[in-house]
């Protein structure tokens, strides 16, 4: 079994800012919508993804993305272009790749790893068509692009509220938004256990909370 999928061999996803890569069925996702990479930029993402915080020298990146053939260190530039692209890398102030000049590349954002477990219990929101699953631990509500629930709507706040998942379930917090967090007809001031089916209003928009241990449904739409 190759480095670039051993990973994913026990169904181990990481996530990354809004994103999520599966390397078990070669996926990754931001906010629940598919990205569309080639083998080469999906294989580079995986290898930076779960070598981070470490920068991950262009020799390396050679060995294990082309071992035994020769490209040049123009073909590296192009994928890592492409994964830029892709991911909307944009900002150079706040990377989601970083180029370490003359040694290689990082990911800039901290990775966490989850290890998928059987009838463990998943939690996720719905908007309209659209769904989103929390992992576990914080899970940022609002327009900051790294929002794990990303609302691009001018009346819900950069940091709105977050959803913390534990094994006792999810407890939603309003983080001092400035247009609030309802649950159903109740205002947050203090955080709220969330149940199945509970509706929560931010800046006016409806997400439907959701938990189950037999999984998403299968019908899992694109990303908010």
């Amino acid at each position: 079994m190759s480095d670039l999928t051993r990973a994913g061999a026990d169904r181990t996803f990481a996530h990354f800012g809004p994103f999520t890569l599966d390397p078990a069925v070669r996926e990754v996702r931001r906010q629940g919508q598919a990205l569309h990479l080639t083998p080469k930029a999906f294989d580079l993402l995986t290898v930076l993804v779960f070598e981070s915080p470490r920068v991950v020298s262009k020799a390396e990146l050679h060995d294990r993305l082309w071992a035994g053939t020769f490209v040049s260190d123009a073909t590296l530039v192009g994928v890592v272009k492409e994964l830029r692209r892709v991911l909307e890398d944009r900002d150079p102030s706040s990377p989601i790749i970083r180029t370490a000049h003359g040694v290689g590349y990082a990911i800039a954002r901290p990775v966490t790893q989850e290890q998928a477990r059987a009838g463990a219990v998943s939690h996720w929101l719905d908007l309209d068509t659209h769904r989103v699953q929390l992992v576990e631990g914080e899970n940022l509500i609002g327009r900051d692009p790294d929002a794990r629930v990303w609302l691009n709507v001018g009346s819900v706040s950069r940091r709105h509220a977050q959803v913390i998942v534990g094994p006792q379930g999810a407890v939603l917090h309003d983080l001092g938004s400035k247009n609030r967090t309802s649950v159903g007809d109740t205002v947050l001031t203090d955080p709220i256990n969330l149940s199945d089916g509970d509706r929560i209003l931010i800046g006016g928009l409806v997400l439907v909370y959701h938990t189950s241990r037999s999984g998403l449904p299968t019908d899992t739409q694109p990303g908010l």
